[in-house]
């Protein structure tokens, strides 16, 4: 069973989830439907490169 989070930040109850199985890869869901299957899922790889983008700030918004 993969156990979801969702981030403090999440006030308005439209946000993902973020589930991270035994593998290390990661599911994300719409909080809105959680029966919902899967919406993206991707490899451990993956979700590191992607965690390390956001911690660097190559997603954050111009100014």
């Amino acid at each position: 069973m993969t156990t979801y989070r969702v981030s403090s930040f999440c006030c308005s109850g439209a946000c993902v989830e973020v589930g991270l199985r035994d593998d290390g890869s990661a599911v994300v869901r719409d909080t809105k439907d959680p029966a919902r299957a899967v919406e993206q899922e991707c490899s451990a790889q993956a979700w590191a490169a992607f965690l390390a983008g956001a911690a660097a700030g190559e997603f954050d918004l111009p100014s």
